[in-house]
């Protein structure tokens, strides 16, 4: 098993099987999964069809990625990209403000954080749902998948909106507790984690505003448990956060309002990948080169591998395995990150 044996492309209807086996390992919180199979099958058409749409200006889509291991054919894991959020349905989040209060005679200041419910991330685009198999976890094939989602964004930057947010899963118990939302979110919805997540996935999130506190939270009044939480991610997703930091993403004290985990940031065209991203003319050869990042930019028979290439004079030499891998011929275009 090496990384040349694994492409990343587009979801297909036939793959429904495979996601429904992933959604049960990824455990709480893995909001993108937490659906139905009725409504995942609904996901991967609206993906099927994001791929194929002609598409000039960022509109709402959904394009899930899939990492395949090809000799087997097995799914080793997911990604998706969503091209703007929070237009139809709502993106709530909280931001962590800090307000003060002082006092002249009590000689007392204090300053204290609150939990503001925020939508400010409408029309944004979301990189997330990164997953990969435990038993695929190799031969850096969590950073091809989680990189493919950029190379997609580089390879039609205009499906994408000039932001770009992730939002990372947030801390749970081992017995599968989030600290945050036992101590806020169960007192204003009287349901479990596992039901709110679910009823997010799958309504208009009317429930959110019906139910949400409407005025700040002091973060003090909480428990010490869900305090140590805020902003901080899933021990399986601290790798993915180390990722998005690579890439150009920042945390700006904006949080989920069910686990509490962190949204990070970037503008699309300072992401890493997208800035590195060059169209290249194939050419077919023997190579020795380190092995890069390469994408078929057709985003309708969108592929991305990592494979040796040599890059000279505006070509890049690749392998005769490689092009057929991206199912591209000699003399196309191919987008490369060296």
């Amino acid at each position: 098993m090496s990384a040349a044996d694994y492409v990343v492309r587009a979801a297909r209807q036939s793959d429904l099987t495979s996601l429904m086996e992933l959604r049960a390992l990824t455990g709480p919180g893995f909001t993108s999964l937490s659906v139905d199979e009725t409504a995942l099958e609904a996901r991967l058409a609206l993906s099927e069809t994001s791929f194929g749409a002609p598409v000039s200006a960022p509109r709402e889509g959904r394009y899930i990625l899939i990492l395949e291991h090809t000799p087997s054919g097995a799914i080793a894991g997911m990604a998706q990209v969503k091209a703007v959020v929070g237009l139809s349905q709502p993106f709530f989040n909280f931001r962590v403000l800090q307000i003060a209060a002082a006092s002249a005679a009590a000689k007392r200041r204090c300053d204290m954080d609150v939990l503001v419910l925020v939508n400010e991330c409408a029309g944004c685009s979301e990189v997330g749902s990164l997953f990969v198999r435990r038993e695929h976890r190799v031969h850096g094939l969590g950073r091809l998948l989680a990189r493919a989602r950029y190379m997609l964004i580089a390879a039609a930057p205009e499906r994408f909106a000039l932001r770009v947010v992730s939002e990372l899963r947030g801390v749970f118990t081992p017995e599968g507790v989030s600290p945050f939302w036992e101590n806020l979110g169960r007192h204003f919805f009287k349901m479990t984690f596992a039901d709110a997540d679910h009823l997010s996935a799958t309504s208009d999130k009317q429930f959110i505003v019906d139910l949400m506190p409407k005025y700040p939270v002091y973060v003090d009044l909480l428990s010490v448990d869900a305090q140590a939480v805020i902003g901080e991610c899933h021990p399986e997703g601290q790798g993915a956060r180390r990722m998005l930091e690579q890439e150009g993403f920042t945390y700006d004290r904006v949080i989920d309002i069910f686990d509490g985990g962190p949204l990070v940031a970037a503008p699309r065209d300072m992401i890493a990948t997208v800035r590195a991203a060059r169209r290249l003319s194939a050419r077919a050869g023997r190579v020795n080169g380190e092995a890069v990042m390469i994408a078929n930019p057709n985003i309708a028979v969108f592929k991305c591998v990592s494979a040796p290439a040599q890059i000279s004079a505006g070509e890049v030499i690749v392998s005769a395995d490689t092009l057929a891998r991206l199912g591209v011929t000699a003399g196309q275009m191919l987008l490369v990150r060296p």
